[in-house]
């Protein structure tokens, strides 16, 4: 088994937001998983405006490449991110993810 892992792309899926965590507009995302093994997830997401609540049980690790989100945490001031901008989410975050342009991102999500 290789120890390196080129990303090449995937197939993609396209969906909406679940109408139970919808807060606002009519957002489609879409996710390409690059890589899968051992509870670890690498690939890209995009999403169109709109908001939704969250809820994290896993680390996730973003690198936006394209527009801008905010994340509201539960009782916090939102943090609000463009392209270029990279950050953490950790177990146990729960809030609102708010897309303001478009965007899309790279991922690495650890369960």
């Amino acid at each position: 088994m290789s120890k390196l892992h080129p990303i090449v792309g995937g197939a993609s899926t396209r969906e909406p937001i679940a109408a139970d965590r919808l807060i606002e507009g009519a957002p489609m995302t879409e996710t390409r998983l690059d890589y899968e093994r051992d509870g670890t997830y690498a690939g890209e997401w995009a999403a169109d405006v709109g908001a939704w609540r969250v809820k994290y049980d896993e680390w996730e690790f973003c690198h936006l490449l394209e527009g801008a989100c905010e994340l509201v945490p539960d009782g916090g001031a939102p943090h609000r991110f463009k392209a270029g901008d990279s950050f953490v989410i950790e177990p146990g975050f729960t809030g609102v993810w708010r897309v303001l342009a478009p965007m899309r991102k790279r991922f690495v999500v650890r369960v």
